[in-house]
């Protein structure tokens, strides 16, 4: 049984999607849309709402990386999953990092796309790539990575509450500092991410992974995830989804008031 079965496609090449199209649909999948443009396909995943929305993004000379968020932004509970030109790491993971749940290079075959679907559909992270290919190291002084090592341990910790939507005087009780103090370290966090709202800090926080335990060697493409309908603690579910509409509204409401209170 298919649990992800609603599909739309998105390539300015129309042949390819509409051969995969046929091939899907032989396979059980419901293709809501073949779109022809950026434009067109954003429409479609904003109207349809489907389960995941298949982009290729081989011409992209951004690798799909708006193209990737655009899509979320009209649907966050449509999946994405990339076909890529660029068979290395690098390309995977600014797409992983832009917010897609998949990652092929567009070498693969149907049956390695099937797989994938099956994957996203169980809440994984998927990057399927030549093994062959020349790996390249992660740059480990990228801004996020710089901004996440300069945080002190109370810094990290007023972060993780302003992921939860805390205001200040929530921070305060849990802390159990002074009110100002508070305020200098959410300052410092503001400072050092190089944003300059709460609601940018959270969100940060959560398309950047800041507050996943760091693992001590290269980290695999394929972990495990919780099942994003599910929508647990969102310091659990960071590396699924950028901050939520709802969380949105909540921290906005949030600075609101504190602007007034200050």
């Amino acid at each position: 049984m298919i649990a992800m079965k609603n599909l739309v496609l998105g390539d300015d090449q129309g042949i390819f999607l509409d051969a995969l199209s046929t091939v899907l649909t032989q396979r059980g999948y419901q293709i809501g849309a073949v779109a022809r443009s950026s434009a067109e396909m954003i429409a479609f995943v904003r109207s349809q709402r489907p389960d995941a929305c298949l982009i290729d993004c081989s011409t992209a000379p951004d690798g799909g990386v708006e193209a990737i968020g655009r899509v979320i932004a009209a649907s966050d509970d449509t999946s994405v999953l990339v076909l890529g030109a660029d068979p290395c790491r690098d390309a995977a993971r600014r797409a992983i990092d832009a917010g897609a749940s998949a990652y092929l290079h567009q070498s693969r075959g149907v049956d390695a796309l099937i797989s994938a679907l099956g994957q996203v559909a169980r809440g994984e992270l998927v990057v399927d790539i030549p093994d062959d290919t020349p790996r390249r190291q992660p740059r480990a002084n990228s801004h996020a990575e710089r901004a996440a090592a300069a945080l002190t341990s109370r810094e990290r910790e007023c972060l993780e509450m302003l992921v939860e939507g805390l205001d200040t005087d929530a921070m305060v009780a849990r802390l159990g500092v002074a009110r100002t103090t508070v305020r200098t370290h959410l300052q410092s966090v503001l400072t050092k991410l190089g944003v300059h709202s709460r609601l940018e800090a959270a969100s940060f926080a959560v398309r950047h992974r800041l507050l996943e335990p760091r693992a001590e060697s290269t980290p695999s493409f394929r972990p495990q995830l919780p099942a994003p309908r599910e929508r647990p603690d969102v310091r659990q579910h960071a590396a699924a989804r950028p901050v939520g509409s709802r969380q949105r509204l909540h921290l906005a409401a949030v600075e609101d008031r504190e602007a007034h209170a200050g």
